[in-house]
């Protein structure tokens, strides 16, 4: 399989959009990418580091103008799109009652309208090509509820569910859409929540407290890990599957 997935045949002359591709798994992905030979177009709010091989392109996602009146310029400037890779994400943490209705709307306008607005850009442009593939990284929280992530985990269920009616409403053009759920992950979002020096090992042992089972393979996922799946389903390995949902955290779901 890995022969393949690096044959630079496979990805030579192929454009690929990743959203969030400043840090954590929006960056390896779209590092993935490119050491792969692809064209890749990377999006977020705003780019930290320089990275010369990668086309960085500054864009608010929830906001539809924008993405609307970027996306015409890239695609003006780049062609066609071949993968679109969903990753941007925020996370507000509380409980219903402590949550903003300003963090429980942002969760959907970054989450879900993100995705969305971005889907309309490409689709037209897959369905002229009679293919490509559409990956959103959801999250292991669409499968079991985890406490103070209302708005975290309600946002991902709908991007699960958006791409899913996506992948019906597209499969007769042979464009496929997947979604990947990451489960605890060495990314900023995810040292975002520990306390103390032992947030890690808490991480992987579980909070009973909090109804949070632990981590069967005991340790984290790597930002690779998840970007390694991302790029076999965008790939001509993956060209039998659609409408699937890859769950990826060392089993802390118990297969749900």
């Amino acid at each position: 399989m890995n022969s393949t997935l690096n044959n630079e045949e496979e990805w030579a002359n192929k454009t690929i959009w990743v959203t969030g591709a400043n840090q954590g798994i929006g960056a390896a992905t779209a590092k993935k990418f490119q050491q792969l030979g692809a064209n890749v177009i990377g999006f977020d709010l705003n780019f930290t580091g320089s990275d010369n091989n990668i086309t960085q392109v500054v864009l608010d996602i929830s906001n539809e103008n924008d993405v609307i009146n970027t996306c015409k310029q890239v695609i003006e400037e780049h062609g066609t799109v071949d993968a679109l890779i969903n990753i941007a994400g925020i996370l507000h943490m509380g409980s219903i009652m402590e949550l903003t209705t300003e963090q429980w709307m942002s969760s959907f306008n970054v989450n879900v309208s993100g995705a969305f607005h971005l889907m309309r850009q490409v689709i037209p442009l897959m369905k002229a090509n009679q293919g490509g593939a559409i990956i959103s990284v959801s999250s292991n929280a669409n499968h079991m509820p985890r406490m103070s992530m209302a708005a975290y985990s309600a946002s991902k269920s709908a991007l699960t569910n958006l791409s899913l009616v996506a992948g019906l409403e597209l499969a007769k053009y042979g464009i496929r859409c997947n979604i990947v759920s990451p489960g605890s992950t060495q990314t900023p979002m995810q040292w975002s929540l520990w306390q103390d020096k032992n947030g890690e090992e808490k991480t992987i042992e579980g909070f009973p407290e909090q109804f949070k089972p632990g981590i069967p393979l005991g340790k984290l996922a790597s930002p690779e890990d998840i970007a390694n799946t991302v790029v076999f389903l965008s790939s001509s390995q993956a060209s039998h599957i659609t409408l699937q949902d890859i769950v990826i955290d060392g089993g802390a779901t118990l297969g749900k």
